[in-house]
């Protein structure tokens, strides 16, 4: 092992100080005027140097988005508002389809709110959760005056929202991964609480704050209040006189009798709201605010339990204290400030590893014809996301040239890349462009203020982080080249990031917070202002960490190591959860063993569903399940994949697809690229018989890959450097 991991060391020390093949050194990467300052202590102080009205594209009325106004309460009305959150089904049409607030699936109406711990279904195809009314919590007051009105979002944060039923004298605090469902009861309202299984057991305590309630589903519920109430009961309904104060609702998870002690103990502290804070380069901290006294329970999902720094905050781990969910089994914590820490993952233009110089013929060969037909074929599509991928794979054959010396290519490159980025950020491409919508707060395409299925949704806020991590990949490419456009076109390109990557959270912000991020998961959303039955939804991983890789690129280009930092940040944690709940590994447990038999990736994964089919294509087209998480083929592309067992997994999993009729020469190279992790001379051989690539790949970025593996297959020794000289991290912060 030593032996390895020195020869790993000279190989990078040395690496840079071999003659280069070509008579040109390559250019060193570009440096701002001013040497980086380190992250500031607090991430969230993020763009405080940006002028005081930052640009935004001309203003549109659009003709498709929803009405934000029927659910939101009016002082949330003139600030951004989210468009993939957690809770998005609240605020769509009538509002009445559920969401997942783990671990309970709630559904609201204008008078009361159902909640549902969840059963399972499961077969090789899909997994989901089945929502079943087990109680549905209401209340009356006939002098209430806003009876008729639908229920209100009166606040929303990172890990919660707050839910008012103006008609029942309700509010519910509906915190993510509280096993309680909470609510308070206002003006003397009459509790009334139903369920659509049979009660056959109903008691109290002898001070009438706590009731024990048995269901024919094997199910036992505890009913807390805040004060002595009085319940009676039939078969299927609770009902009590007024009452004024707190009632908590919570679901008896197993049949230990510790599980009981557990809720009695923690079911006097409530929270009310939570807050996620970028406290410093790779870490994040949530924070909750409690009502109540005693010590706060909540619950934690795998991935949580992976990153918690249990002893930086205090918290204490119920490992036995467990409940059901989809996404893994949610693990007791007690504390009201959880840290979660991630190792540093590496952001740079360039492979990790390098490349030998022997193989820098074949690839400058390739790169050659490529740049070529960079004006024999020029793109022709005016969507934004196909445009994007276009522009952003030509600004891959200008890194790739820079790393292998063939300098000579780069003016032609770059102006292609002027050429087509500029009409964009102008507004003067014929066809499409970006506008604003003052609406929601964000950015839309002329395509899609018309029409919603446009530019796959853009329009309706679906896929921005795709579309727009495109461009963002392109122009940041751009400015390292040319920083002289750069500076001229600054204001536009922090704009297109500013969409999705905004931490602010005043109202005088032109976009809402983290738009696709979601905090409490640590993955992406897509989906937009669609209603679903599942909540939202993601198909691709890959497509998320670029738009977050691409983001730390353009704070690289420009000098910004705040936005260096929480785009590598996001991109590390969107790597952990396509890890954890997209990639499907032989044996693992995560999901039904039926699902993990057949399956070695997620399809499209949604709130409250794991499919194995594609929006674009059925389950059997593994090729395509493979390539949507693999695209684009970057540096950080190492990283995703870095599991070797895994990989060869996957791989092998997908080979027998490809003698398929009609797959795409494009979905092959993708998995061919995978199996050049372990197998370089194969996945050479096979690159070579393909004839056609995918419209964001090149057979330049295939070779580039392929011949910077490492031949030293010793994963001990490529996390390290992965985790360390790589990273801009160490250098900036250390």
């Amino acid at each position: 092992m030593l032996k390895k991991l020195g020869r790993a060391i000279k190989t990078l020390i040395t690496k840079k100080s071999k003659k280069p093949r070509r008579p040109d050194k390559p250019p060193e990467e570009q440096q701002p005027s001013s040497s980086p300052s380190p992250p500031p202590a607090n991430m969230e102080q993020l763009h405080r140097h940006l002028p005081k009205t930052p640009f935004l594209f001309p203003k549109t009325q659009s003709a498709v988005l929803p009405d934000p106004s029927p659910f939101f309460s009016p002082q949330l009305l003139p600030s951004p508002l989210p468009t993939n959150s957690f809770f998005q089904n609240l605020v769509l049409k009538t509002g009445d389809q559920p969401e997942y607030i783990h671990p309970y699936l709630v559904k609201s109406s204008a008078s009361s709110l159902s909640l549902s711990y969840p059963s399972r279904f499961s077969n090789s195809a899909f997994i989901y959760q089945i929502f079943t009314a087990d109680f549905t919590v209401s209340a009356t007051n006939n002098n209430n005056p806003d009876r008729n009105r639908p229920h209100v979002i009166s606040s929303f944060d990172d890990l919660s929202v707050t839910l008012d039923l103006p008609s029942a004298n309700l509010r519910f605090f509906l915190v993510r991964g509280s096993p309680f469902l909470t609510a308070a009861v206002y003006r003397g309202a009459s509790i009334s609480i139903s369920t659509i299984h049979a009660i056959l057991h109903f008691s109290s305590n002898s001070s009438f704050t706590k009731y024990t309630i048995k269901l024919n589903n094997n199910q036992t519920w505890l009913l807390y209040t805040s004060s002595p109430i009085t319940f009676t009961h039939d078969l299927s309904l609770i009902t009590s006189g007024e009452f004024t104060g707190i009632i908590r609702l919570a679901v008896l998870p197993g049949s230990d009798p510790n599980y009981e002690s557990i809720l009695d103990r923690f079911s006097s502290c409530y929270p009310i709201s939570g807050e996620a804070v970028f406290t410093k380069s790779f870490c994040l901290e949530y924070k909750w605010e409690k009502k109540g006294w005693g010590d706060l329970l909540l619950l934690a999902h795998p991935l949580h339990l992976k990153l918690l720094s249990a002893e930086e905050c205090g918290i204490t781990i119920l490992n036995d204290f467990r409940y059901k969910s989809i996404d893994g089994e949610l693990v007791g914590v007690v504390g009201d400030s959880w840290a979660l820490k991630t190792a540093p993952v590496p952001v740079t233009w360039h492979s990790i590893r390098g490349i030998k110089e022997d193989c820098y013929p074949e690839i400058v060969s390739a790169l050659f014809k490529d740049v070529e037909e960079l004006n024999t074929n020029p793109i022709s599509t005016n969507s934004s996301y196909f445009y994007g991928k276009s522009i952003a794979r030509a600004a891959r054959l200008a890194l790739i040239a820079e790393e292998v010396s063939a300098l000579e290519l780069i003016p032609q490159i770059k102006n292609f890349l002027r050429n087509t980025i500029e009409p964009w950020l102008d507004g003067t491409f014929n066809g499409n462009g970006f506008l604003y919508d003052d609406k929601w707060g964000g950015l839309v395409t002329k395509q899609g203020s018309l029409d919603s299925g446009a530019d796959f949704g853009f329009g309706i806020y679906n896929d921005h982080h795709y579309h727009l991590g495109y461009f963002l990949y392109a122009i940041s490419v751009l400015v390292k080249i040319d920083p002289s456009w750069g500076r001229k076109y600054r204001p536009q390109a922090y704009s297109l990031m500013a969409d999705f990557m905004t931490l602010s959270k005043k109202k005088t912000s032109n976009y809402p917070r983290l738009r696709c991020f979601d905090l409490w998961k640590l993955h992406s959303w897509a989906g937009g202002l669609t209603e679903f039955a599942d909540g939202r939804n993601q198909e691709s991983t890959s497509e998320a960490v670029n738009a977050y890789y691409s983001a730390a690129l353009m704070g690289l280009a420009y000098g910004d190591t705040q936005l260096v930092s929480l785009g590598s940040t996001l991109a590390a944690f969107e790597i952990h959860s396509a890890q954890t709940w997209w990639h499907v590994k032989e044996g693992d447990n995560m999901y039904e063993a039926d699902f993990t038999k057949e399956n070695r990736v997620v399809g499209v994964l949604w709130a409250n569903k794991r499919d194995s089919g594609l929006w674009f294509a059925p389950p059997d087209w593994k090729e395509c399940r493979l390539g949507i998480q693999v695209l684009p083929l970057l540096p950080i592309t190492e990283v995703l994949f870095s599991n070797m067992k895994f990989v060869r997994e996957l791989v092998n999993w997908v080979l027998p697809s490809l003698g398929r009729d009609g797959v795409g020469e494009g979905w092959k190279g993708f998995v061919y690229a995978l199996e050049g992790i372990y197998d370089k001379e194969s996945a050479v051989e096979n690159l070579k018989r393909l004839n056609g690539f995918d419209d964001g790949n090149s057979k330049s970025n295939l070779l580039w890959w392929i011949y910077s593996r490492s031949d030293d297959d010793d994963e001990e020794v490529w996390k390290w450097v992965r985790g360390g000289m790589y990273c801009w991290f160490d250098h900036y912060c250390h």
